[in-house]
């Protein structure tokens, strides 16, 4: 097979052990940076009764270089390039080319508030989330998913970053006054103190977890990210939380997530879905081989569609 991966980076461990993994399995590689696509839409040169044609590395319609066909495409679009790197997805889309993650789906992942709506309305556990959009409706809403200290979130954040943890009402009020100035939303959530600082992260591939492992936060910190200075061991988790974060997955509509969860008095609970985790932490904390899993998984998709 002939394998895209759409990354900025082809040097990142992420992407050379997908490269990796599919040279190991006979296939052809291609990584592309999403930001050197150009996608030209409605082309006059294109066929009648054809599919269009995405172009890359060009600017008009003169001297373009048309990307090879590929059988299956692997989208790792970073989160700072989210809108650009969607549109690129779904000109893929539009040409008819098996993608490990739709453009909605990736769109689903990257927007928390929507993320947490579509497992609730699932019947999936997560922590008592609440958005306000007036000043006065704070304390109400604070109280509703149960007091102080509250987690505040940016809803489009990464690796940790916009996540903060407040002890007052005014604090929260001067956190939601900054990011709306900042032309941002937050969502309010409540704080799983019994979590101690720990969370889990699972790897679904398909409608298997291929590995999971427990973060810790570094000292003084309540966020578990390795990316903040946490640390992280195997994790052999039960079926009941493989099962959730399955059910999280398919909710958005992945067939590659990572899947973070909480560990609560009322269960494990679930925080984010992420349509691109890094393999990086996940990999040298357990030895799983997710990068491998991941192509026998474009293989057997693939396999699917040509029947």
């Amino acid at each position: 097979m002939r394998i895209g991966i759409l990354s900025r980076n082809p040097t990142l461990y992420s992407t050379q052990r997908l490269v990796n993994a599919a040279h190991e399995r006979g296939h052809r590689v291609e990584v592309i940076d999403t930001l050197s696509v150009t996608v030209h839409i409605g082309r006059t040169d294109a066929q009648p009764g054809k599919p269009q044609r995405l172009v890359g590395n060009a600017i008009g319609l003169a001297g373009t270089t048309l990307l090879p066909e590929f059988d299956a495409l692997i989208p790792r679009i970073g989160t700072s390039v989210t809108f650009y790197g969607l549109a690129v997805v779904r000109q893929f889309e539009a040409m008819g080319v098996m993608m490990t993650a739709s453009s909605d789906a990736i769109a689903r992942s990257r927007d928390k508030l929507q993320s947490l709506q579509l497992m609730v309305k699932d019947g999936l556990p997560i922590p008592r989330t609440a958005i306000i959009a007036q000043p006065d409706a704070l304390y109400a809403a604070v109280e509703a998913i149960g007091g102080l200290p509250a987690v505040v979130k940016l809803i489009r954040g990464t690796q940790g970053r916009g996540v903060f943890l407040a002890h007052q009402l005014s604090t929260i009020a001067t956190l939601l006054q900054r990011v709306g100035e900042l032309n941002r939303q937050a969502i309010l959530q409540e704080f799983i103190a019994e979590s101690r600082g720990q969370d889990m992260r699972l790897i679904i591939v398909g409608d298997r977890c291929v590995a999971a492992m427990e973060r810790r936060a570094a000292p003084g910190d309540f966020r578990a990210n390795l990316h903040r200075g946490g640390s992280a061991t195997a994790l052999e988790p039960d079926k009941s939380t493989v099962a959730l974060a399955v059910a999280a997955a398919r909710a958005h509509g992945l067939g590659v997530a990572g899947v973070d969860l909480l560990s609560s008095k009322r269960g494990p609970l679930l925080l984010e879905v992420n349509s691109s985790p890094g393999l990086e932490g996940i990999e040298s904390a357990t030895g799983a081989d997710v990068a491998g899993a991941i192509i026998d998984y474009v293989e057997k998709m693939a396999a699917v569609k040509r029947r």
